[in-house]
């Protein structure tokens, strides 16, 4: 009658496996473990099993099996005092299972019992412990990847629609001004204000669009150095500084072209933004040995040397700074001759000889020219 025991466990097993969504793998690994434990003590009352008692051993063995996969996924994806209960229940059930039979017979026996119990129960919760190291980690890295691309993402936010709504700003109050004295261009100056809302408004719905994706897949390829003459000439045109432009005709890699695109277009802007007295930008990129040296220098007041005063809480410059060094260049930003401001940056090319890129016509002050 003893024998029929040994399926109390195994039989309980498949039930409470189908509740752990709504007790929790820990409730029912305790559960489990403190039912062996039970079935061990009416084994002891109601007469031991004896050593020639094959098919007991034999389903204890599926017991034994179960209880220690549970305490893996238990100890996997569970964490707090529950989860030590149930671990600590089921390496004592695992320790007194052979104490079913009638083999253990004494106090000198115990230390057989802790050894079983040991030599089982070690390695699974070493396994569990290690697979709970493996999901955090991967965990981890997800969250990171994650910030990362909304750090990225804000900074496209700053980098794009930062310059096109400062832009739209500066052509808005040339526009009012304009509108009393010369209806014509006004309506000129408006129709600009209005593509750079547009723009404006498609990097935002490109961003958002980012974010409710999943993993941010399909993002649109970063412009480069050669959309740099438009941005120069929208620029320009927005009744800003004229802007010259010299660009090299080596190849650039493309990682080192977004950066030094974003740097054109964040200087851009502060000079619109802090240096409306400026009448000229030099934008000058130049290959010089394994670098790429780039400048944007404009004749104005440099920022917070006086006029109208700096705005406080941007992240474009620091934003920046991390984003050349990262690269392994270097990224500075200061008063020049007067009150010039320059904007300077180094960015390494080695190992990228031999990039080839199709010919792009630029247009520059001085014409249209292949790179």
């Amino acid at each position: 009658m003893t024998h029929m025991l040994a399926l109390v466990v195994p039989v309980a097993v498949l039930p409470a496996w189908a509740a752990r969504t709504r007790f929790g793998l820990a409730t029912v690994a305790g559960v489990a473990g403190a039912a062996s434990v039970a079935v061990s003590a009416a084994v002891w009352f109601a007469g031991r099993w004896t050593e020639s008692s094959r098919w007991p051993g034999l389903v204890g063995l599926f017991e034994l099996a179960a209880l220690l996969l549970l305490a893996v996924l238990t100890l996997r994806t569970e964490e707090g005092r529950r989860c030590a209960a149930a671990t600590w229940t089921i390496g004592g059930a695992v320790a007194l299972w052979p104490s079913r039979f009638d083999g253990v017979t004494g106090p000198d026996d115990v230390f057989t019992l802790f050894g079983f119990g040991a030599v089982l129960s070690l390695p699974a919760v070493l396994i569990g412990l290690y697979l709970r190291g493996l999901d955090e980690g991967r965990r981890r890295a997800v969250a990171e990847a994650r910030r990362a691309q909304r750090l990225d993402l804000a900074h496209d936010l700053h980098d794009f629609v930062a310059h096109d709504v400062s832009g739209m700003v500066a052509q808005a109050q040339a526009g009012a001004y304009l509108a009393t004295i010369d209806p014509a261009r006004a309506v000129a100056m408006f129709e600009r204000i209005e593509q750079a809302g547009q723009r404006a408004l498609a990097s935002l719905d490109r961003t958002v669009q980012l974010l409710r994706t999943e993993e941010g897949t399909g993002r649109s390829p970063q412009p480069g150095l050669a959309e740099l003459a438009e941005v120069a000439e929208r620029f320009t045109a927005s009744g800003g500084a004229e802007v010259r432009l010299e660009l090299p005709d080596e190849p650039v890699p493309r990682e080192v072209e977004g950066t030094a695109h974003r740097i054109v277009v964040e200087a851009l802007t502060n000079v619109r933004r802090h240096a409306p007295g400026a009448r000229q930008v030099d934008v000058r990129a130049r290959h010089t040995g394994g670098w790429l040296e780039l400048t944007v220098t404009n004749d104005g007041r440099a920022p917070g040397s006086g006029g109208r005063p700096r705005r406080s809480g941007g992240s474009g410059l620091p934003g920046l700074t991390a984003r050349v060094e990262a690269l392994g260049g270097t990224f500075d930003a200061g008063a020049d001759e007067g009150e010039a401001w320059r904007v300077t940056a180094r960015l390494p090319l080695e190992g990228q000889a031999g990039l080839e890129r199709p010919e792009i016509p630029v247009r520059t002050s001085a014409g249209e020219r292949r790179r």
